[in-house]
């Protein structure tokens, strides 16, 4: 059961916002939480709840942030957004330090020369001390204002975890989005910075697209994909190469997937329990690549896993938490990563630079010029 909201300290307060380009999907106040996301997805196929929003965790044994709103409002328009506000970073610490992560990443490679793994997704994250304090309203609106499709989202997890905190974030990457028996994935696999100069940012998206090692990299997330759905669904339509997207920041391998589920019952949070986390976060196989991340980095909570809502009827979407940050409840200090997928011929220094460019969402955002 759903963990009761006794003092309604939420109020009718907006919990839970995300932007795509299709719109905008709001929960307001908050009757009840969950932690653990097999007790959500149990409530919602009883019956038991209208509604689930929120965030679940990269590894499944860690807590959720899953939020029972009062109500669930739908607007056919994404957030407009707006410039964000200058900020000044008064503190920073890496984790870890640019040349282990560097170090992670040879010790990566080994593990895939060895055989051990064939893909492997290492992250680093960066802990901020800024002024003036963080707005969420405002940061939730530079967010949409920083890419052409206005996606952004934030989530009250302080409601859930007691902590607080705000999780908010830019993700590009759309894990599932179910209507009926109709279900989409756009996974993104392999990267590569985009360039101030048009130039160069145009010869930038031609190598990608034309990369084996980032053909590879995609590969392995679409072929998992496969793998997962074709057993729920009648139809999988599935392209036979990726096309080339755009953030703000990134050039993307991405690959728009349809599918027909069999059966209208099984729910979009239950899609998101059995595709998250795919090898675009993790790794492959799965399991071995999740361990090495456990042992290199330690645990990621809410990062890397996915954010997203769920009705009554089981529709819903599901992005996958990158691009993103977690706001300490005095509006100072937060956490923010950035990740990059590892295979066999990933140079290390290259890595390090596309996690580089990858937290310039999150600081652009925050107004800050230079990290």
């Amino acid at each position: 059961m759903p963990i009761p909201d006794d003092d309604n300290a939420s109020g009718d307060r907006e919990v839970f916002v995300l932007s795509r380009p299709h719109g905008t999907v709001r929960g307001h106040g908050c009757a009840g939480s969950f932690t653990d996301t097999a007790d959500a997805a149990e409530a919602l196929r009883t019956a038991s709840v209208d509604a689930v929003v929120g965030a679940i965790p990269f590894d499944p044994a860690d807590p959720a942030a899953l939020l029972v709103p009062r109500s669930l409002e739908h607007s056919p328009s994404p957030l407009d957004g707006a410039p964000p506000t200058s900020r000044r970073i008064t503190a920073v610490v890496d984790h870890p330090a640019a040349s282990e992560h560097r170090e992670r990443v040879i010790r990566a490679v080994k593990h895939i020369v060895d055989g051990d793994v064939d893909k492997v997704v290492l992250a680093r994250s960066m802990d901020l001390t800024v002024e003036p304090a963080v707005d969420v309203t405002e940061l939730l609106g530079a967010l949409a204002h920083g890419n052409t499709e206005h996606n952004a989202f934030a989530v009250d997890v302080g409601m859930a975890t007691g902590s607080g905190r705000w999780l908010l974030g830019a993700s590009p990457e759309l894990l599932l989005r179910k209507e009926g028996r109709r279900v989409t994935c756009r996974p993104y696999a392999g990267s590569a910075p985009r360039s101030a100069d048009p130039v160069a940012d145009r010869a930038a998206a031609r190598a990608l697209a034309s990369s084996s090692k980032d053909r590879r990299e995609h590969a392995f997330v679409v072929d998992y994909l496969r793998d997962r759905l074709a057993p729920l669904c009648d139809e999988l339509d599935v392209p036979s190469g990726p096309e080339v997207r755009s953030t703000g920041e990134i050039w993307h391998l991405a690959t728009p997937i349809q599918a027909t589920l069999r059966d209208d019952t099984v729910t979009a949070l239950d899609l998101a329990l059995s595709l998250s986390p795919t090898p675009a976060v993790c790794g492959t196989p799965s399991d071995v690549a999740a361990q090495l991340i456990r042992d290199i980095e330690g645990r990621r909570g809410l990062y890397a896993g996915a954010v997203g809502w769920c009705d009554a009827r089981g529709d819903g979407e599901w992005l996958v938490t990158i691009r993103c940050l977690e706001l300490s409840a005095d509006g100072h200090t937060l956490r923010t990563w950035a990740g990059g997928g590892i295979v066999a011929e990933s140079d290390p220094q290259a890595e390090l630079d596309e996690t580089t460019a990858k937290l310039r969402t999150v600081l652009n955002a925050l107004g800050i010029e230079r990290a």
